[in-house]
């Protein structure tokens, strides 16, 4: 097992040792929020013919260059019809926007630059070769790559699907798995939020709620959410028995440090599990512990709020975006300065809860790691250095975007 390491290497460790859950074929039509596991190929060009992008005339532009000129309209084609003249010269047809342009044009003048004529037409300018012309394929061609492996099918993306005729039922496409996961969180001092009153010595389990909420939102399937787990390693080797029958993946919060009931360092022996790391050169969550049970990964989260919740979006999300085959759930990072100055420092890099607004990175107050209060409305983790001194508005951090 290795301790003390980077946040880097947890990371790297983290990723090496999980592997893809596996793929299916489901229907097109019912794959909303499921990753490829493969890539999507059009089928079509789209559009199938040129097109026009605005209304106006079709025409060709050679009789153009001796503008104003009058051209007489050979037809009338709208969107979703279609015409079987062949223009010739000194003629034109009058196009609807998104209508197909018919063979012998190679331009389309726009209705305000002509006189709206119906049998004969009143050019006023010329025109290029092209001009306010829509290649077919201008979108996509038969054969491109319209989706490729690692997207995950959004709303967007189903649009693109459509596009291509590719969202029906009988089209089947090859996505990875649901990954399942499991969270348990360990401690005696944890009730549900039904119990009133708070008993004393008590609080309500708050680590729960975040993880779940961030599981959904980041397509992830909860298998078991545990809100109070009593400190008995035997009881904990058998929740995590249970919850890996199931779970792709189990998340524990609680019980990884040095302390009496710091469960963890007696429950995985009892499970006969693999420890791959413990402790990473990070504020907060220095306690996080990795682990292998029967081959599938445990990763295992500080008690503490603030704590469990940064070293959640650190090192769960480049674990299930091995798992799911979907890079996008890693947390995007950038560089911008500090708008707030922040007055800790010392010898280890700190994440604290931040907002990315215009450029700059503004710190709330409050930056202890059992608070959540000043988590509400953050939108990033700023990652503050190793220093001597603290430092000032201006300095450059990195940022991870949640």
């Amino acid at each position: 097992m290795e301790t003390g390491i980077s946040v880097e290497r947890a990371i790297e460790l983290i990723r090496a040792y999980t592997n893809p859950v596996g793929t299916e074929r489901i229907p097109a039509i019912k794959a909303h929020g499921r990753v490829l596991a493969a890539d999507v190929k059009s089928p079509i060009d789209q559009p199938p013919w040129p097109r026009s992008p605005l209304d106006g005339y079709a025409l060709r532009s050679e009789d153009t260059k001796t503008a104003p000129v009058k051209l007489k309209v050979a037809d009338t084609v709208y969107a979703g019809g279609w015409s079987d003249k062949t223009v010739g010269a000194a003629q034109c047809v009058h196009i609807m926007t998104g209508a197909p342009i018919p063979d012998g044009c190679d331009c389309v003048i726009r209705q305000e630059d002509t006189d709206g004529g119906t049998d004969e037409v009143l050019i006023s300018k010329s025109l290029r070769h092209y001009e306010n012309y829509c290649f077919a394929g201008e979108d996509f061609k038969k054969g491109d790559v319209l989706l490729p492996s690692g997207t995950r099918l959004t709303g967007n993306a189903f649009g693109v699907l459509a596009a291509a005729g590719l969202l029906r039922e009988d089209e089947l496409l090859t996505v990875y798995k649901p990954v399942r996961c499991a969270v348990l969180c360990t401690g005696d001092e944890l009730v549900p939020n039904a119990v009133r009153p708070l008993p004393k010595g008590k609080i309500y389990s708050s680590n729960e709620a975040v993880l779940a909420a961030r599981l959904t939102e980041l397509g992830i399937e909860i298998t078991t959410v545990q809100g109070e787990f009593s400190d008995d390693p035997n009881a904990l080797a058998d929740a995590i028995r249970q919850a890996a029958e199931e779970a792709d993946v189990i998340l524990t919060t609680g019980g990884v440090s040095v302390g009496a009931k710091d469960i963890l360092h007696e429950t995985l022996p009892i499970l006969n599990a693999e420890r791959i790391f413990w402790r990473v050169k990070l504020k907060p969550g220095t306690p996080l512990m990795f682990s292998l049970f029967e081959g599938k990964p445990i990763l295992s989260l500080s008690g503490n709020p603030f704590a469990a919740s940064a070293t959640f979006e650190l090192f769960a999300r480049p674990l299930f975006a091995k798992l799911c085959g979907c890079e996008d759930l890693k947390a995007e990072t950038l560089q911008a300065p500090l708008e707030t100055p922040f007055e800790k420092f010392g010898k280890c890099r700190r994440f604290v809860r931040a907002i990315l607004r215009n450029g700059r990175v503004i710190l709330p107050e409050g930056h202890s790691s059992g608070q959540l209060a000043s988590s509400v409305g953050t939108n990033c983790l700023a990652e503050l250095p190793p220093s001597d001194r603290p430092l000032e508005k201006g300095s450059p951090v990195w940022v991870w975007m949640l």
